[in-house]
């Protein structure tokens, strides 16, 4: 079937405008558009509906065209207006009023790229699948498509801003059922690190036991079992910086509540979630934060990094390195110390999810190994000072404690007497 004669198919189910007649063949003569298509096809059916009410005195073509082309009311003298499109309902009749209240929301909105998109309403799909079941999809493209095209074009005038296909700054939504839209906005993102200067102090939100972060007595009514988290003090910089609605927080591991992240600090990427503005001086920011947190965190070397960086940081089983402070429940040799731990160091460790843990992660058997672990000091008082490299996700305190025999092998194990971590202090984090 030829061009012509699909048209006359789709105009025989009423009257069609030049953008939805020209889609179906979008893909044929490149370097027009949809209307510029459908506008030839019009044309091409009204001189061949001329020739044929010349010739033959039938002006059935004419006729059904009359509703949709001016040509065709040029020729038989019928005044007149293009009547309503029977695919669209004349969707393409608002494209300069959506591009007008989009880019007046877009006002104060700080970007560089933007991408539309369009939900297209049941009738219109409906009336869509109509169209393609008389013209065929060998040469169409969708209506949303050219939808987007169109009114992308338009915003891109009035804002002087990128349509960006890939990675756009902020993604605009029509939904043609409510002529509403939605604007997403990218979220922006900062890798840097952290330490953490004060024990008792958990990485995220933590919520109360007793009431679940619903608010109780216990929780002085906050819904958090610990009133402050590294989370939390970084985050109000932060949202005020970027005037965000909210931020998530994404760390490399983490380390126990009443453990001390020193040396190099932990890699974290925060991210500011609907951001007004995209950019801030980060040195600005990172002083900020510090002074924030009045000595108990402390962020440095901050960046703008994509989204794909917090995968690299969740599945990096990153090395990491500890200082240990531990007591022994009876006293030991600086020479028998120093030979149980040259007895773990460079072994694989065998650990049955810890009992302090077990309530929140399957009960399994993991296998980490210990790169090197030696002692820096053995104090008079008995008090051993260690330094642990090891694999992430090494349960340190039990590599020391055994629990219970849980992990194997342990320092409490190879000395046949009970020893406990009393300070952990994560001294490098290696991604």
């Amino acid at each position: 079937m030829d061009v012509l004669e699909i048209s006359k198919k789709i105009l025989h189910e009423g009257p069609v405008c030049d953008h939805c007649l020209g889609r179906q063949f979008a893909k044929l003569s490149t370097g027009l558009s949809n209307r510029e298509r459908g506008q030839a096809m019009k044309l091409a059916l009204a001189l061949e509906g001329d020739r044929i009410y010349k010739s033959e005195n039938d002006d059935s073509l004419l006729k059904e065209l009359v509703p949709c082309s001016a040509f065709a009311r040029k020729t038989l003298r019928v005044e007149g207006e293009d009547e309503q499109c029977w695919v669209c309902l004349d969707q393409f009749k608002k494209l300069d009023d959506w591009a007008a209240e989009v880019a007046k929301a877009l006002e104060g909105l700080e970007y560089s790229t933007f991408l539309v998109g369009t939900k297209v309403s049941g009738l219109l799909s409906e009336n869509e699948e109509m169209l393609w079941a008389e013209a065929g999809t060998a040469y169409a493209e969708q209506l949303k498509t050219e939808l987007n095209r169109e009114v992308g074009k338009r915003i891109a005038e009035k804002v002087d801003k990128e349509v960006d296909f890939g990675n756009p700054d902020i993604v605009i939504t029509l939904d043609l059922a409510t002529h509403k839209f939605e604007l997403q906005v990218r979220s922006v993102y900062i890798y840097g690190r952290y330490l953490k200067k004060v024990r008792g102090i958990p990485q995220t939100r933590w919520p109360c036991r007793k009431c679940k972060g619903r608010g109780c007595e216990s929780c002085g009514f906050t819904g958090k079992q610990y009133q402050e988290s590294v989370d939390e003090l970084i985050k109000g910089p932060v949202v005020e910086a970027f005037e965000a609605t909210d931020t998530a927080f994404h760390g490399s591991g983490r380390e126990d509540i009443d453990a001390l992240m020193l040396g190099s600090g932990r890699p974290f990427v925060v991210e500011a979630k609907s951001p007004v503005k995209r950019s801030t001086d980060l040195g600005a920011l990172a002083a900020q934060i510090n002074e924030t947190a009045t000595g108990k965190v402390e962020v440095k070397d901050l960046r703008f990094v994509e989204k794909g960086m917090i995968e690299t940081l969740k599945s990096s089983r990153a090395d990491k390195t500890y200082k240990l402070k531990v007591t022994f429940k009876e006293p030991v040799s600086e020479e028998k110390l120093k030979s149980c731990l040259e007895a773990l160091s460079g072994k694989e460790i065998a650990q049955q999810t810890p009992k302090r843990v077990v309530h929140r992660r399957a009960d399994l058997v993991r296998k980490r190994h210990v790169h090197s672990i030696t002692l820096d000091e053995l104090k008079d008082d008995g008090n051993a000072y260690i330094t642990v490299n090891c694999e992430g996700g090494l349960y340190v305190k039990e590599l020391i404690s055994g629990d219970e025999g849980r992990t194997n092998p342990s320092l409490t194990g190879l000395l046949g007497f009970q020893a406990l971590v009393e300070d952990l202090d994560v001294v490098n984090v290696e991604i």
